[in-house]
């Protein structure tokens, strides 16, 4: 007789990449040491003035940040393994009533950068979840003390009770309404239903988008003895976005609170936590540890918390379905995307430069594997450091007729040949492996040049000097608005600049002296006054600068539409520029006299 096998979850299969991962680990690994073997030979040999000493030094010590971050990296390429899972297997395993309590938490704090329509559309997400809905606790922890948030999910709580019976009737699959009718989910036997619900959801909408316009609930909206209760709160001037008290509101109670077809309806909690200017509250994390045992001390603590209890001894295991488990709301403007970067950058300082840093404190709860995983995205913003300098250095040397790398004939040129080509073709190969695009690719890592520039040099000099206990602006909510024009340019694949914010100047200026030193290294060859075999390396970089800058000169050059790059963004930048490559110069000068 065969043995029956049981259903499983998921599977794991490790890839067939992992034997080539470690090869090229290895040869990649000697080049690195070939290539710090060769910066320490040069800084020896022929660092005979001040300036080739600094200019030899800078590369030195970006190409040892570069290792680090690579020597981290290769954690997550030993052993990559893909999982398919088959969560119809679970009513096979566990009877319905044996299910555990699911309690889930949504984060808001501000409803103008994030619209409470998006949070209406989370939670009804939730609670339209293919799970018993009586062990479904759904808790919106609110932030801001918002009224009108509070009022969307009273409204969200009204629809759900048509929503809910819909989902289950049609198994609808796409069960957050705005992208179901998004999809245009139409068929014959349910256009008349679908039209129905689809006019209860844009009757809330409308009501939801009047009173966040409006910011107060009209008294046209509180009808019942309860409502009043709700938000008599918001009615005293002591009740502020800052200072105000807990405010708990039980919205649906799974005990009590049916759908129009009698079944019953999920836990809904709205929940804003204390707040008061005299006492610390620790941001995201003190608001959801009013309700999951968010670790205090870093602005990540989505990622502190989760690198915690793994150094605890809890395990998790990353599922990847073909269809996306979740949708999510991401800045699309250059600037709010830079923001959240500089925010992520100190939180992760915070982590990386405390006690519980993961490359000793999570090696040796973890073992050296998780340590590193973890520890790459703690040293992120340490790259500021190898891409400022191959920003600005081999360009500024350029401009002065210094040559900083072997020429072509010389074997050492092989050497940085296949540094770059082996670190940009196995990123390139994993994102076409995982789904991705060349765009998508190109888009990935010209940000991360840009994050280099940017926030990871504001965030890091934010994280300073909050330790040095100077005043720093705190925590700032991400917009996740958009207006049409913005969208519009998003979809174009076109960078929204439009605001004159400080991180664009040092993007600004490195486009401004990538520009100069190409166009200026190709001249001189012409002229006869440069040998190219000699400088083909850095016209090469100057030239690989101005393709990831092509942004910023589209913004400077050719954009109508108000997300340009803003004059005095521009003037500012062509200032330090020039200076730059002035100060430079003397420099050079003075270090030969």
């Amino acid at each position: 007789m065969e043995a029956s096998h049981a259903p499983t979850l998921h599977t794991a299969n490790v890839s067939r990449r992992t034997t080539m991962n470690r090869v090229f680990a290895v040869v990649y690994a000697m080049a690195i040491m070939a290539l710090l073997y060769r910066h320490a030979l040069t800084l020896h040999l022929h660092s005979t003035t001040v300036s080739s000493f600094f200019i030899y030094l800078c590369l030195l010590i970006s190409d040892l940040v570069l290792a680090f971050m690579w020597t981290m990296l290769q954690s997550i390429r030993m052993r990559p393994v893909y999982r398919k899972e088959f969560p119809e297997n679970i009513k096979k395993l566990v009877r319905e009533s044996e299910f555990p309590a699911l309690d889930v938490f949504i984060c808001t704090a501000d409803p103008y950068k994030e619209p409470p329509m998006r949070v209406v559309n989370t939670a009804l997400s939730v609670m339209a979840y293919d799970y018993p809905t009586e062990k479904v606790s759904l808790y919106v922890s609110d932030d801001g003390g918002s009224a009108p948030t509070l009022f969307a999910l009273m409204e969200a709580a009204k629809f759900a009770s048509h929503w809910l019976p819909f989902c289950r009737k049609n198994n609808v699959a796409e069960r957050c309404p705005d992208a179901y009718f998004a999809a245009n989910h139409f068929s014959s036997s349910s256009d008349s239903e679908t039209h129905k619900i689809k006019i209860l959801y844009e009757s809330m909408k409308v009501k939801v988008e009047n009173v966040v316009e409006r910011g107060k609930v009209g008294e046209e909206y509180i009808v019942h003895e309860r409502d009043l209760q709700a938000f008599s709160k918001w009615n005293t001037p002591e009740f502020t976005r800052h200072e105000h008290p807990t405010v708990i509101q039980v919205i649906l109670d799974s005990s009590r609170d049916k759908d129009i077809t009698g079944h019953v309806m999920p836990n809904l909690i709205y929940v804003s936590r204390e707040k008061s200017r005299t006492s610390s509250h620790h941001f995201k994390a003190g608001a959801l540890n009013v309700l999951i045992g968010m670790r205090y001390g870093s602005l990540v603590e989505d990622y502190f918390t989760g690198y915690r209890l793994q150094c605890e001894g809890w395990n998790s295991i990353f599922c990847n379905p073909e269809r996306a488990a979740f949708y999510g709301d991401a800045p699309i403007s250059l600037v709010d995307v830079l923001n959240q970067h500089k925010r992520w950058a100190i939180g992760l300082h915070e982590v990386a430069l405390s006690k519980y840093c993961p490359v000793t404190y999570g090696t040796q709860a973890m073992g050296p594997p998780m340590g590193f995983a973890y520890g790459y995205y703690a040293f992120s913003s340490t790259l500021l450091i190898p891409i400022t300098v191959y920003a600005f250095l081999p360009q500024l040397a350029l401009f002065n007729g210094i040559t900083i790398f072997p020429k072509v004939s010389d074997p050492w040129f092989l050497l940085y040949a296949f540094l770059f080509v082996g670190a940009y073709g196995q990123d390139l190969l994993d994102f076409l492996v995982h789904g991705g695009t060349v765009q998508r690719w190109w888009n990935d890592q010209r940000m991360w040049l840009i994050r280099g520039l940017s926030c990871f040099w504001f965030g890091s000099t934010e994280y300073f000097l909050k330790s040095l206990g100077i005043y720093t602006h705190g925590f700032n909510v991400t917009s996740k608005v958009l207006d049409d024009e913005q969208r519009k340019r998003y979809e174009q694949e076109v960078f929204e600049f439009g605001v004159q914010s400080p991180m664009f100047v040092p993007l600004t200026v490195a486009a401004f002296a990538n520009f100069g030193a190409f166009f200026g290294g190709i001249l001189g060859v012409f002229r006869g006054s440069n040998d190219l075999e000699e400088l083909l390396v850095q016209i090469f970089i100057a030239g690989f600068g101005m393709l990831n800058s092509w942004p910023v000169y589209h913004g400077l050059l050719m954009r109508g539409d108000k997300g340009g790059v803003p004059i005095k963004i521009t003037l500012i930048s062509m200032v330090l520029a020039f200076f730059v490559t002035l100060a430079f110069s003397f420099f050079c000068e003075f270090s030969l006299s």
